[in-house]
């Protein structure tokens, strides 16, 4: 019996639960009902195959009911049949035979995918294919995984340069003074600390209720929720709408251009600025604040997404569950305060910069996109004999 519990992911395969870091499903104390998977052996997830969520495992342990395993037949080379699993063409076809209400968790029985005609070459053949697949999908998965770094890197450096300018300011020669706030470091002696309260001219929370409950087929208002809401922009997909009557009937969180939004619950303290396309649309449980002329929307977004406001949300998290914060929380965070000159030459320069970063970003994410599609135009090729590698 083993307690070397597996979960399968689509980005890493088959790997321990432990690796995961514990998220995702939770693993079962019984395990009598649990699968055992051997190495060399083909885990895939009944909910998910269609969307190529299969793996072949190099580790000895036990994995969910959900889970199919499969072992190969004598003069069946398994890592042909793995390939084989992440064609498109194969979990299309899979479609077919697909029962459930939810798109994304379609289940399709052992029964139907075990029955399915598949051309097989000699077994010489498929481990040539898979030896000429391994060493080249490696090569591709070592290039996808520089550029994720890149990525991660260049997020970072975001970071940096987001609470550099918005606690430092722009003169790397000015003098410096202790904030009294860890969070926030040093900041130029000429500038004071504030907390958001005292900039703002309004502080409340959206509406706390269930969107369904106000969502009308007919509405023209945007309804704003948390999963709009990133950082920095507000995102229309998914968007709900309400009509103009129960938009007035909640006139007290109503938002207009340049109003923040920050989302309470969940991912606590991702901040958006309301663009002029939103100016009027409404707000579901997310807090909103109104400023004051002392203090710039785009440079209070800077601060509340860098380091400043994630330290300082994590501290005021409720719950366990699922976190959120309160309007108390948030009125009592404390921010830099710059004079008004200042906040939008910083602005001006962070815009500027994040222009630059997102253009490399943007550069290694198509880089990614364009190898996975190649890597699985590649896989459909050679798998079906349209590239010969033999």
């Amino acid at each position: 019996v083993t307690t070397n519990i597996l979960s399968l992911t689509n980005t890493d395969g088959v790997i321990p639960y432990s690796e995961r870091g514990n998220q995702g499903n939770k693993s079962k104390e019984n395990f009598e009902e649990y699968k055992v998977v051997y190495p060399n052996t083909i885990v895939a997830n009944s909910m998910n195959i269609l969307i190529g969520s299969v793996g072949l495992s190099k580790y000895e342990g036990c994995v969910s009911p959900v889970y199919y395993v499969y072992m190969a037949k004598p003069q069946v080379d398994i890592r042909y049949m793995n390939y084989l699993f992440q064609m498109e063409p194969f979990q299309k076809r899979l479609r077919q035979f697909a029962n459930g209400i939810l798109e994304i968790r379609l289940r399709v029985s052992s029964h139907d995918i075990l029955h399915q005609k598949v051309a097989v070459p000699a077994y010489d053949e498929q481990q040539v294919i898979a030896d000429y697949l391994d060493e080249t999908c490696s090569k591709i998965d070592e290039i996808i995984a520089e550029a994720k770094a890149s990525i991660d890197e260049y997020k970072e450096l975001k970071q940096s340069v987001i609470f550099e300018a918005v606690t430092k300011g722009l003169d790397k020669n000015v003098e410096m003074k202790d904030s009294g706030n860890l969070a926030i470091g040093k900041i130029p002696k000429h500038w004071v600390k504030a907390r958001v309260k005292n900039v703002a001219t309004r502080i409340t929370v959206g509406v706390v209720v269930t969107p369904a409950n106000y969502f009308d087929d007919a509405g023209t208002v945007a309804f704003l929720r948390g999963i709009n809401v990133k950082e920095y922009v507000i995102n229309s997909e998914p968007m709900m709408y309400i009509t103009e009557e129960t938009n007035k009937e909640l006139s007290k969180t109503i938002v207009h251009t340049n109003d923040l939004v920050i989302v309470r619950d969940g991912a606590i303290g991702v901040t958006a600025v309301v663009p002029e396309k939103y100016d009027g649309a409404n707000v579901v449980s997310m807090i909103i604040v109104s400023l004051g002329s002392e203090y710039n929307h785009d440079y209070l977004c800077y601060v509340l997404n860098s380091y400043v406001g994630k330290i300082q949300f994590n501290l005021t998290k409720i719950g366990s569950a699922l976190s959120h914060t309160s309007v108390s929380s948030v009125s009592n965070i404390e921010i830099p305060k710059p004079s008004i000159n200042e906040q939008i030459d910083i602005v001006n320069y962070l815009k500027e910069q994040h222009k630059k970063l997102n253009s490399l970003i943007a550069e290694k994410e198509s880089l990614i996109n364009d190898l996975e599609a190649y890597k699985k135009s590649l896989i459909y090729e050679v798998v079906t004999g349209k590239r010969r590698v033999v």
